[in-house]
């Protein structure tokens, strides 16, 4: 190697242009949004922490038991100046106490507006003496693998902090619920950084950091965030009604390459199924002339009408095609679609 051969040359960057060896500042990303990036502290009692775990089922919580306190950090973050805050469910739910500390360090109380266990989001309050501020859902549809992602957040209780990454994946189903569609980061999320905000460059939500898989309870690099194209509707419903009702045929569903559509394996005989005439072996093709192929793509397409409603269903039975109105039912909490 040359005297002259400088190391950025020696590594292949010499050639590359200007800006593509200047990697971004989030210096202005970070004072636009961060002040609206709460952390959150909650306690709760020790029944109620061992019943969210699983608990020792066999044991009947004791008095004592009963007023101990239990304290857990998680993050969140503003998006109205009235003081409504997105979280997890799983940071405030259960809850018999919230504080969230706004970035300027005041402590304020909170309520919660409601949550929804199925997507793990939450809407709480808080009230101020004056407007809050706030930050604005972007699009997460927009958003494509290899663009850049910053976090804020409360890891491990240290209050604001911010970490930078890309888009890993799309679309990544970890297996926590029906409606798992998360985007994959590798922006490091670690314990604390749940319910925190995963923004564009633009300072636009585009997710809200839910989960990582760790060997080590720490940040390797695999994080997991509720799409705001998911986030943004939950979040709406969620402030307006504090529940949020999803649609149920009342099915058991498989995926196979034998055929169009999605085949039924069971019909509960009471369900919103069952009295339309659909049969275990029958094949759904389309709900409302929306073609479903998998069953993830059905029980989203159902879950999204309104319990009470009507919904033409078309369906395949030993080759041949028929359609039933079904009366979409009211989903529980568990149960098949």
């Amino acid at each position: 190697m040359g005297a002259g051969l400088t190391l950025v040359a020696a590594l292949g960057l010499a050639a590359l242009p200007a800006q593509a060896q200047q990697l971004p500042s989030f210096r202005n990303l970070v004072k636009k949004v961060v002040p609206a990036v709460v952390s959150i502290a909650v306690t709760e009692s020790a029944a109620a922490a061992a019943a969210d775990d699983g608990g020792d089922q066999g044991a009947e919580p004791t008095p004592a038991d009963r007023h101990q306190k239990v304290f857990g950090a998680g993050s969140g973050f503003i998006i109205d100046p009235s003081g409504i805050i997105v979280t997890n469910d799983h940071v405030v739910g259960g809850a018999s106490k919230i504080t969230v500390s706004l970035a300027d360090g005041t402590q304020l109380p909170a309520k919660i507006l409601g949550v929804d266990q199925l997507t793990d989001i939450a809407v709480i309050k808080v009230t101020a003496d004056k407007p809050l501020p706030y930050v604005s859902w972007g699009d997460s549809r927009q958003v494509e693998v290899g663009d850049w992602i910053m976090v804020a957040g409360n890891p491990f209780g240290l209050g604001n902090t911010v970490t930078a990454g890309i888009i890993s994946a799309r679309g990544r189903d970890i297996m926590s619920g029906p409606f798992d569609d998360f985007l994959q980061l590798d922006a490091p999320i670690n314990p604390g950084n749940s319910g925190g905000p995963a923004f564009d460059l633009n300072g636009g939500v585009v997710g809200v950091d839910t989960a990582i898989i760790s060997p080590t309870g720490g940040s390797v690099g695999i994080g997991f965030a509720i799409p705001s194209e998911i986030a943004e509707g939950v979040v709406s419903v969620l402030e307006q009604h504090g529940h949020l009702d999803r649609g149920w045929l009342g099915v058991g569903l498989a995926d196979d390459d034998s055929g169009d559509g999605v085949r039924v394996t069971m019909v509960e005989a009471t369900g919103p199924a069952g009295h339309s005439g659909l049969r275990a072996g029958d094949r759904i093709l389309s709900v409302d002339a929306r073609k479903v192929d998998t069953a993830l793509g059905l029980i989203r397409a159902v879950a999204e009408i309104h319990p009470g409603q009507r919904a033409h269903v078309s369906f395949s039975r030993h080759g041949r095609v028929f359609a039933a109105n079904v009366t979409i039912g009211l989903r529980p909490e568990t149960q098949s679609e």
